[in-house]
């Protein structure tokens, strides 16, 4: 058995706020004994015109990484970075990179976002363009733990199951979902989608979302929540803000699982 935190937030424009938030989650996390935490999307920031000028300071001083990394070795967590805006290499442009720490606050995990939010969504907001400021990935990733083996992605990718199968295929049992989820889109579709991506993965989710208003225009889902292999919740976030979400998770839950139904199996011998 695994303990495992999702946090949810409530990000705002003020980098040094949404860092001193994600420090008292931290310690919450250890005081509740938690071995993997696992932060939202843009945790740091969230203002997407501000991106870049983040990046360009983040490849300067590295103060996002830093934070991130002390903390884990700190306190002996293993942290997953929702999404950190690193610099491109055309310069004019970020990556959205999902970041794991181990521990000792080594970096040994990197995924940038795949699945651009390129959308229309009848809110405040309107107009979602992630590919004026972001670079989109190229490769879906892995990373090996003493959990079991980490799927990373980020928020949008969660609408394409194709991602979440490649990342079963290269040995996945547990994925994280670090999210910004509108509050319309959250309201819609966010619990149906987590859920389908365990089922069909098998793997435990863990999905951390932004929940509250952080604008005039902007408000996120919340509802951060873990899923198991079978697609039940195990633990769920029902209030906005900020605040953590505590599970506990079992690989000899999902192996019982996988073995009485090999869907991967039976995929195989279908020719997918």
């Amino acid at each position: 058995m695994v303990k495992v935190a999702v946090a949810q937030m409530v990000s705002g424009e003020v980098l040094a706020d949404n860092l001193a938030t994600v420090a008292l989650l931290a310690q919450e996390a250890a005081a509740a004994s938690v071995s993997l935490l696992l932060l939202p999307e843009n945790f740091a920031l969230l203002d997407s015109k501000a991106l870049i000028s983040l990046a360009e300071e983040e490849a300067r001083a590295g103060i996002i990484q830093k934070t991130i990394s002390d903390l884990a070795k700190q306190y002996g967590l293993w942290i997953i970075a929702g999404s950190v805006p690193l610099l491109s290499p055309s310069g004019t442009k970020v990556y959205a990179s999902c970041l794991v720490f181990n521990q000792a606050g080594v970096q040994v995990g990197r995924y940038d976002k795949v699945h651009l939010f390129d959308v229309d969504v009848d809110d405040a907001h309107s107009s979602y363009r992630e590919s004026d400021f972001i670079e989109a990935g190229k490769q879906p990733v892995v990373v090996e733990s003493p959990f079991g083996r980490i799927g990373l992605s980020i928020c949008y990718d969660v609408r394409f199951p194709e991602h979440y199968q490649k990342l079963r295929a290269l040995g996945a049992d547990i994925i994280v979902v670090p999210s910004a989820f509108t509050y319309v889109t959250g309201e819609a579709h966010w619990e149906v989608l987590l859920r389908a991506r365990a089922i069909e993965t098998q793997c435990y989710v863990l999905a951390a979302n932004q929940g509250g208003k952080h604008s005039e225009t902007r408000s996120s889902w919340g509802h951060s929540m873990v899923v198991d292999p079978w697609g039940d919740v195990l633990a769920l976030k029902t209030s906005m803000g900020s605040g953590l979400v505590l599970a506990e998770i079992d690989m000899s839950t999902l192996h019982k699982r996988r073995k009485a139904m090999p869907v991967m199996q039976h995929r195989a011998q279908a020719g997918f």
